[in-house]
Parts: C-alpha cells; sequence; structure tokens
C-alpha cells in the first residue's frame, strides 16, 4: 500500500465513523471550550490502524494523545475530528484533517467533510483536488473585495478584547468575515477559492498539516504573521495566516498595524 492510499484509505475509515455517531453522542471537557467525544476517539482509533498496519516505521502525532516519536523520515498529523464543539451540538460543520510530513516538509494532504461529502487532497508538486476536480485560489487583489474567515484560540475568554479587536481591523475593510469552527475547513476552503484569506492564533499542528499543502497546491500561500514560511513541524499553526497570495501582504498590515 502506497502513502497516499493508506491516507485515503484513513479518511473514508474516520468519516464513516462521524457520520454514523453525528447527534448520538455526548462529549467531555478537556478545558473550558476545548471538547472531546467518543467519536474522536474512535475515529482516531481507525486511523492509527491503518497507519501503524502500513508503516509501522512512521512516526505519527494524533490530537488525542496519539504520539510515535522516534525520528522517522515520515510524521504523520492527525486530527480526527476537527471542529469538535460543532460536532457535540449537532453543527454541521466537522472534518477528518490528516497531513503527511517528509523530513518536516508536506508531502501528502487530505481532509474529509463527511456532511458535504467532499475530499480534499493534495500531493506535493501534483495540485489540490476536491472530489477529483482541481482546486485554484481566488484571484482577488484587495481586501477590500475579500471575503475571509477566522477563528478564536481556546484562551478567548482571557484575551477576548485582543481578537476582537483583529476581528474589527478586518471588518472594517473586507466584504465580510466568517467563522465555521474549524481551522481545517477554513484552510480547505481557501484552496478551493470560497474565502480569500484566513487567520487565527493558537492552532495545532494538526489542526493546519493538511491545509498547509492544500493551500499552497492550489497556489496561495501560507506563512506566520510575521510573513515567514513554516520551518518548524512544532511551531506549525501558532500564528496562522493563508491567503491567495494576492491579499496577503495587505492582510499581514493588518495584523501588525492592529493594537
Amino acid at each position: 500500500m502506497k502513502r497516499r492510499e493508506a491516507l485515503l484509505e484513513a479518511l473514508r475509515r474516520a468519516g464513516r465513523v462521524l457520520s454514523r455517531r453525528f447527534g448520538r453522542v455526548g462529549y467531555r471537557h478537556k478545558r473550558r471550550a476545548d471538547l472531546v467525544t467518543a467519536a474522536d476517539l474512535e475515529s482516531q482509533k481507525e486511523i492509527l490502524a491503518v497507519i501503524r498496519g502500513a508503516f509501522p516505521g512512521d512516526d505519527y502525532l494524533a490530537e488525542e494523545d496519539g504520539v510515535r516519536d522516534t525520528g522517522a523520515e515520515h510524521l504523520w498529523l492527525i486530527d480526527p475530528l476537527d471542529g469538535t464543539t460543532n460536532y457535540a451540538h449537532g453543527y454541521p460543520a466537522s472534518c477528518v484533517s490528516i497531513g503527511v510530513l517528509r523530513r518536516g516538509r508536506p508531502l501528502l494532504a487530505g481532509i474529509y467533510d463527511p456532511f458535504r461529502d467532499e475530499l480534499f487532497l493534495a500531493g506535493k508538486g501534483r495540485g489540490a483536488t476536491m472530489n477529483g476536480r482541481r482546486m485554484q485560489v481566488t484571484r482577488t487583489r484587495r481586501v477590500a473585495d475579500s471575503l475571509l474567515v477566522t477563528g478564536f484560540a481556546y484562551d478567548r475568554a482571557e484575551r477576548a478584547d485582543f481578537y476582537l479587536a483583529r476581528l474589527k481591523s478586518f471588518l472594517l475593510r473586507c466584504h465580510d468575515v466568517r467563522r465555521s469552527g474549524s481551522a481545517a475547513l477554513d484552510l480547505a476552503w481557501v484552496a478551493a477559492g470560497r474565502v480569500d484569506g484566513f487567520w487565527e492564533y493558537g492552532l495545532s499542528p494538526w489542526d493546519v498539516a493538511a491545509g498547509w499543502l492544500l493551500v499552497a497546491e492550489a497556489g496561495g500561500k501560507v506563512t506566520d504573521f510575521a510573513g515567514r514560511p513554516w520551518t518548524d513541524p512544532a511551531r506549525l499553526g501558532a500564528r496562522t495566516l493563508a491567503s491567495n497570495g494576492l491579499v496577503h501582504r495587505e492582510m499581514l498590515e493588518v495584523l501588525r498595524r492592529t493594537r
């Protein structure tokens, strides 16, 4: 089995879990605004079973305390259910997200949205697709003409004013701002040309690993808030700015200037 085939199998298995359990699952708190459900755990179990069976020498880092860290060439970054709060409340905006790095650089990416039956895939140098159709970012050139999307980190109760100041800055400049509750879907939708840009603080590597490659292969750009490309896998997502590339510089300026 090739890694792309294993990725597809893992996404399919996890997607079946999320579909089957939707609307029939409780949750517990990891922290105040950070939930986990039985669907998270079962989805992760299915994904890891595929990876361990097909590539037992590969490393992996999964959101729900799943880790194998041996310094292997390949690292799987796994979010078995991105958008858990949505899912726990019966709000259908969640997905499975899996990114594969090779020597710290993105190699493969897959995001599956079981509620729309949309499968987003990318391979390094091979472009990005949604249900087999090639994706491309938008050609919007100004924030003033943009539809943007964002999210708020789990410390939002303590830093509400900080996050809202940045939201206000963009609201005053763009067509509008959306908030889906799933960073992985947000990135996939940048790649698909449904939104022009996305920013968020405090994400984790498993939240963004797949979306990183999807956006890049669809012709977009992903950096931190200083405009630097990501280089350290452990720091992926800490400050995430993804765009069609054309509005990237202007979005950076808005973030820099907001106090």
